[in-house]
This record gives C-alpha cells, structure tokens and sequence, in this order.
C-alpha cells in the first residue's frame, strides 16, 4: 500500500526510532511491502519508516534507479532493519543530496566515503557488508532518518540559514509534490 511521506516539521522526522521487533515477522513484511510501493510511485532511491510516519529502525534502498550514472547499483535493492553502522572510512566525499521528506531542496552533503553495516534483510537473516561510493551514501542518508535526522542537518551552516524560509514553507504545506504527502 502507497502511504504518504511526512514532511519536515513533522515530529515523526525527530524523534529516534525504536527497534523493530523481530518477532513480529508478518508486520515486519507488511511495513517493508509499504515502503517498497510507496518509494516506487515517489520515484525515489531510498525511504525510511519515520518518513512514513512509523517510528520503527527499518529503511529500504534502491540504486536500480540511478544505475544510469552509477552502473555498479544495477543490482542495489536492500531492505535493512535494525540497522546498525559499526564501522566507517577515515575518507569522505562530498556530494548534493535531496529528501523525499524535504522535496525541491538540495544541498551539498560531506559523508564517510565507505561504511560497514549490520542489519537483518526482508528474511530475518543477519547481514554484515562494506559499502562504498553512492550506495554507502543512499544507506547512510536513510540511516540518518533512523536517529531523527535529516540532511539538511549535515550542510554548512550558510546554506542552511539560505533555505530556512523553503524549509518553514514545508512545514507549513506549502509544497507540491507528485507523490502523497502528510
């Protein structure tokens, strides 16, 4: 089911999520079923459970959809819950970020450059992987999301003061997007 994705202002975005309860495998796969289908009609390459209104530790990533410039995400689809970062590369990059949950607003975000993490998949199953480049990125900006962060919180203090007043407009409402909103 396609369910609306909350926008900046709501408190949902910061407040940090609480562990998903491993035992409750059918509600586990209903919640991961939603944010699959309500990622694919926003058209975007990752969506959080806050972002949906459900304070849960359980994100979902696509790099299918830009494998056009990133061609190593041809096969990048993850479902991570409870995730856990539990290691990161000295490097990092910079790169323009966007949020479903902050529609039209991008900016310049300095991230790790690789990442190791721990999580369970959409079958239970314990997985432990080195990310790096884009994938790293697209994980580690959803994973912001689990600890009640955004990424306009990472930009530089200048171009966060620039884009207060876009921000207190989706706070307000006063945003179109082509995808359902709350």
């Amino acid at each position: 089911m396609v369910l609306p994705i909350y926008l900046y202002g709501q408190q949902v975005l910061r407040d940090r999520a609480k562990e998903a309860d491993l035992s409750d495998r059918e509600g586990l796969q209903n919640l991961v079923r939603d944010l699959w289908d309500t990622l694919a009609k926003a058209d975007g390459c990752g969506l959080a459970a806050p972002q949906v209104g459900i304070s849960l530790r359980v994100f979902v990533v696509d790099g299918t959809v830009v494998a056009d410039t990133y061609p190593y995400l041809k096969d990048f689809k993850r479902t991570m819950i409870n995730p856990e970062i539990i290691g990161e590369s000295n490097e990092s990059c910079e790169y323009s970020e966007g949020c479903l949950s902050v529609p039209g607003i991008y900016a310049d975000v300095r991230r790790p450059s690789s990442i190791t993490i721990r999580y369970y998949d959409e079958n239970l199953n314990e997985v432990t992987e080195t990310l790096d480049k884009f994938g790293a990125r697209i994980v580690q900006h959803e994973y912001q999301h689990l600890d009640g962060g955004l990424f306009v919180d990472s930009i530089a203090p200048i171009r966060r003061k620039m884009i207060s007043k876009k921000l207190l407009g989706i706070s307000k409402g006063r945003i179109s997007t082509r995808y359902k909103t709350k």
